[in-house]
């Protein structure tokens, strides 16, 4: 232990060693919220690159796997290699073959089932790993594509780029789905189809049912499809009985070329077959599999001459996909070998169940394969000009084909996106505290609630919409927004409160109203009493002066008489000088 160095960064500075690469050496301690990094793994992560911890010779010499799953790091994360990393996986590639294939099965899995597949066909081809992996398909993209920078309008690549649109880290597929691609195309460019056959056969395993199949594919059909090798015929006209016989046949031709992923042997007769395989013979790729295998066949090949490696080229007989996978897989065709005019096997929702998906779901595979073929040969319609600008308006880097869509810049927007998403849950649970603050108050007349709450909802949905504006920029990464949200709180509380008093305001115009409304029933009582009190008295004079005419009582009806005069004058005054009073009042309530 170095003088200074506790136990525990003794410890850490061990284990760190024994890491593949420096990315992945890093440790995070949350007790303390500290980052240990004892192989510059920080360094390396902010450049993009990587790297080996240890000598990158020494390291895939200890374990050949590190080289696969360093290239699915790059392929997943859109990083990119060290000279000195890149050089050793050149120098190591033919101990790939001699690695187990359950791991190689594995780590293959790990790139093709995760939403990075076309980015991982990438750089296996770019770093010659593809010709040993899938041979036949390593030798399909050199023919179509020399030039690597134009592959991604071949069909291989759109299938598995389609695939990559509906998968993702957390949501993964089983391997049976991305092996069926293989053997989908493996099959087309041995036997190429018509464009209808091929909507049709996609169709009735995404529909499940023969009639929507055929009615859906004659209506796609009419679009230009450019993959030359894979379709023979574009426009062709066929009647349901020839489509189904065709489907049927398809389907057949699938099944039967498992057996070039799954056997060493079938794979060597298919590529000798291959109209644009490798130009080395099967005789020369056996005696390059023994110079690989055997240290002194190798020593001899570079003997004789020291510029050339043995190329395991197109013909390379590996094989790691297992038997039983191949079977699981046919099981996904064999419906369609069947009578498929009575084909009838609906789904209830047309939504991804990715549970059953990464299970490995018969079913659920094979409703996602006919999905991924109809969006293959949907964007196989534009031109390559247009496909340019329509991968740069899905976030594919089309300068740098190994960097995936769902990689650092869309990382980086979801991280923006959690930061502010709690700020936004806080507000929301503030406006709906203003809510409740304003509907609990018993007391508010109907007119005045309803004002309130219509007041309350403008205010707060224009906030919201404001507040959504504000978020937008920072999705896209402008920070600076943040510091305004402090301020938008409290003017969310400010708007709160000010309705708050406004009830309180209606209220009391309430009260008032109420007031001015018994004053005046009272009024119109009294002033009823007084139009009936002339009456009453002139019936009571007519009674008085058949008596004497200067009776006490006569002087008394004249006093009263007069004192209701000066009554009634009052009354009337009173009630105009009300009415001036409450008008005011009275039409701010009612409007």
């Amino acid at each position: 232990m170095p003088i200074g160095c506790n136990e525990k960064n003794f410890f850490l500075w061990k284990n760190s060693l024994c890491r593949d690469f420096t990315i992945n050496s890093l440790f995070y301690d949350p007790f303390v919220d500290t980052i240990y990094d004892y192989a510059n793994g920080i360094d390396d992560l902010i450049s993009c690159k990587v790297q080996t911890v240890i000598p990158a010779k020494i390291s895939f010499e200890e374990d050949c796997a590190r080289i696969l799953r360093g290239l699915r790091i790059a392929a997943r994360l859109g990083l990119s290699f060290s000279k000195e990393t890149e050089i050793a996986i050149q120098d190591h590639l033919p101990s790939i073959k001699n690695l187990n294939k359950t791991r190689l099965m594995l780590e293959m899995n790990y790139m093709f089932s995760y939403g990075a597949a076309e980015s991982s066909l990438c750089l296996l081809r770019r770093l010659k790993l593809l010709d040993i992996i899938l041979p036949f398909h390593a030798a399909y993209l050199v023919q179509e594509s020399p030039d690597q920078s134009a592959q991604s309008s071949l069909m291989l690549m759109k299938l598995f780029s389609c695939m990559d649109k509906l998968l993702a880290c957390d949501r993964p597929s089983g391997c049976f789905l991305w092996v069926a691609l293989l053997l989908f195309h493996l099959a087309l460019v041995n036997n190429p189809q018509k464009a209808l056959v091929i909507w049709a056969f996609s169709a009735v395993l995404y529909h499940g049912n023969w009639r929507k199949a055929v009615k859906f594919a004659r209506e796609s059909a009419q679009s230009h499809v450019q993959f030359v090798l894979e379709i023979s015929d574009v426009c062709g006209t066929m009647t349901d009985e020839e489509l189904a016989e065709d489907v049927i046949s398809l389907a057949s031709k699938v099944r039967s070329s498992i057996g070039a992923l799954t056997d060493a042997d079938k794979l060597e007769s298919v590529i000798q077959n291959y109209p644009f395989a490798s130009p080395c013979s099967a005789s020369q790729v056996r005696s390059s599999i023994g110079a690989l295998t055997d240290t002194d066949k190798l020593e001899s090949v570079v003997q004789d001459d020291p510029s050339t490696s043995p190329d395991l080229g197109g013909a390379s007989n590996l094989v790691f996909i297992s038997k039983a996978v191949g079977q699981n897989v046919g099981e996904l065709f064999r419906v369609l070998e069947q009578n498929l005019e009575k084909y009838a096997n609906e789904r209830k929702s047309f939504k991804i169940d990715y549970g059953l998906l990464a299970m490995g779901n018969i079913k659920e595979t094979r409703f996602l394969l006919g999905k991924v073929i109809m969006d293959a040969m949907s964007s196989g319609v534009f031109p390559k000009q247009q496909e340019v600008v329509v991968q740069e308006k899905q976030g594919v880097a089309t300068g740098n084909h190994h960097v995936p869509f769902s990689s650092s810049e869309k990382q980086h927007r979801d991280v923006k996106r959690r930061t502010i998403s709690p700020k936004l849950k806080n507000l929301e649970q503030q406006h709906d505290e203003s809510e409740k603050e304003i509907n609990g108050s018993k007391r508010v007349s109907i007119l005045g609630k309803r004002k309130v709450v219509a007041e309350k909802r403008n205010g707060e949905f224009s906030e919201l919409a404001n507040l959504e504006t504000r978020i937008e920029p920072e999705n896209k990464g402008n920070p600076a927004e943040l510091a305004n949200l402090g301020e938008v709180v409290q003017e969310q509380q400010e708007v709160a409160n000010e309705k708050i008093n406004g009830s309180e305001r209606v209220l009391e115009l309430r009260k008032r109203a109420s007031k001015l409304w018994k004053s005046k029933v009272v009024t119109k009582k009294i002033k009823d009493t007084v139009e009936e009190l002339p009456n009453h008295l002139k019936r009571q004079n007519e009674g008085e002066c058949q008596g004497s005419e200067s009776s006490p009582e006569q002087k008394k009806v004249v006093e009263r008489k007069s004192s209701c005069d000066q009554s009634i004058s009052n009354l009337k005054e009173q009630e105009v000088a009300g009415k001036e009073k409450s008008r005011k009042p009275l039409s701010n309530l009612f409007l």
